[in-house]
């Protein structure tokens, strides 16, 4: 718009500050908000933005000091920002805030993984809490963010490119940033508030010790005999919001000591073994021939499925097969 060339005396360029060494943290808090159950923002995350705001000081900085210049109502930029900005700390800080930001993004997604591989120890349906929208966002930025640096050293070693050039990934990294606010703002995150991530189940295999230890309290046959009663039984499976604290209160035992009877007795995880029991109810109901008076989905539903993407890929994952392949090597 020649808005910049126009008004020659404007003080802009000291407030022109690159966001990525504040918005780096704060993506990192934002999904730590939502895969923390409970989250509380605590007086030592501050620590996280002290780089940020060092940044914004330093050039409040060297305003107020090229401010009390003579004769710097009638230029652009004063002594400060010409000689030290422009010609040292900008270029320091080009060094810095990529690597900065990257740092931030692999904590990022290290994070998101481990929350991915908690919720399939504790809930039985976890399609509403794998936060694919959250996943999208964080690649697409990462993308962004790569190709943003790719720019800037293209701009800088090789060809100048100007505003005309570099307009469009201001504009689409500000939607994608609105997007994941936007879309967060409206999910549903309140079952996370129903457990805290306070243990850490063990690996997952048949010990070579029958009798295994956790808090305490030994696992027995007949421990097992309790929890294979309420599945094979009582049919608690069928409940779609089934999830570990709820079988564990049934089973009258702690997170702890289910958590490992089905990791190690059953050497599966809390998701799988549930969702195997759901499999395999679908295919009683096959047998039966209620696929003639409801459709797959709505048998997937009676057997505790609560979404169609859940259902297909677990089906999937335990049996080889599309739940309409099965249906046809039933009918052959």
């Amino acid at each position: 718009m020649g808005w910049y060339n126009e008004f020659r005396t404007t003080k802009i360029n000291y407030f022109l500050i690159n966001i990525a060494v504040g918005l780096a943290p704060l993506i990192y808090l934002y999904v730590k908000s939502i895969t923390t159950s409970n989250f509380k923002f605590k007086k030592t995350y501050w620590w996280h933005f002290s780089l940020a705001f060092l940044y914004v000081f330093y050039r409040l900085s060297i305003y107020t000091y090229d401010a009390l210049q003579p004769g710097f109502h009638e230029t652009q930029n004063g002594i400060l920002k010409i000689e030290l900005d422009e010609a040292y700390v900008q270029t320091i800080m080009g060094y810095v805030e990529t690597p900065f930001m990257l740092m931030y993004l692999a904590f990022t997604f290290q994070l998101f993984y481990s929350y991915r591989k908690k919720i399939i120890q504790y809930f039985s349906n976890t399609y509403k809490l794998e936060l694919n929208w959250m996943l999208s966002f964080l690649i697409l930025f990462s993308l962004l963010f790569l190709y943003g640096t790719i720019q800037d050293i293209i701009g800088s070693r090789f060809i100048d490119l100007g505003y005309e050039q570099r307009w469009w990934l201001n504009l689409t990294m500000a939607i994608v940033t609105l997007y994941v606010g936007v879309k967060g703002y409206f999910t549903d995150t309140t079952k996370l508030n129903k457990l805290d991530f306070s243990f850490s189940p063990k690996s997952i295999g048949i010990p070579e010790d029958a009798n295994i230890m956790e808090e305490g309290k030994s696992i027995s046959e007949k421990d097992i005999a309790v929890v294979k009663h309420l599945m094979e039984n009582e049919k608690v499976y069928l409940n779609p919001e089934l999830n570990l604290s709820d079988l564990a209160k049934m089973a009258k035992m702690s997170r702890g000591q289910l958590s490992e009877i089905v990791n190690t007795a059953f050497e599966k995880n809390f998701n799988d073994f549930v969702n195997a029991y759901r499999v395999e109810a679908f295919k009683n109901m096959l047998k039966e021939e209620k696929h003639k008076q409801l459709s797959l989905l709505g048998i997937a539903q009676e057997c505790g499925f609560n979404s169609k993407a859940t259902f297909n890929r677990v089906f999937k994952k335990l049996t080889d097969l599309s739940p309409t392949e099965y249906l046809k090597t039933q009918l052959n």
